[in-house]
């Protein structure tokens, strides 16, 4: 999209998008989050000295410190920095092409089994990207999981999850 600048002239137009301090502040929190979690637990273990040594909170409290310190410095730059886009909707819409998928793949391992849900992510995937051509898109699905079956479970005899596939199959 463009728009005219005082000169009259074409510019582009500032893509909008999820801004850098939106983020930065969602990842400071998430990190002051986590260090708090930390120091409540090794704290819950004990995280002082005895005449024996160090408790066994010692050394996790003082790397939570140093967490949540490292968290609050990235609050304050996220404070301080000026407004700017981290990444536009179109490059995050790119993302999410990508991981969506990747998600439903890693959830579908372990009740089908990971050579099947790789079938299943080759032909999403395929489908999500732009490949219109069946038979490529099939004959992934099915060599590529065949493939890898064949090198982990029979050569290397390395076993992967298997689901009611494999099970049917007598693996």
């Amino acid at each position: 999209m463009t728009i005219q600048n005082e000169a009259g002239a074409d510019v582009a137009a500032p893509e909008g998008g999820l801004s850098r301090r939106a983020v930065e502040l969602t990842v400071a929190a998430l990190l002051m989050a986590l260090a708090l979690m930390v120091l409540w637990d090794s704290y819950d273990r004990g995280a002082g000295w005895t005449g024996a040594g160090p408790e066994n909170g010692f050394f996790p409290a003082r790397i939570g410190w140093i967490f949540l310190a490292g968290a609050g410095v990235v609050l304050v730059n996220a404070v301080r920095q000026p407004p700017g886009v981290f990444v536009s909707w179109q490059q995050l819409g790119q993302v999410m092409r990508v991981l969506v998928p990747l998600v439903i793949f890693v959830a579908l391992i372990k009740p089908l089994g990971i050579y099947v849900s790789s079938a299943l992510f080759i032909i999403g995937f395929m489908l999500i990207a732009g490949s219109r051509n069946k038979v490529a898109i099939l004959l992934a699905a099915a060599l590529v999981p065949l493939v890898a079956f064949w090198i982990f479970e029979l050569q290397f005899r390395v076993p992967l999850p298997k689901g009611p596939l494999e099970a049917f199959l007598g693996y």
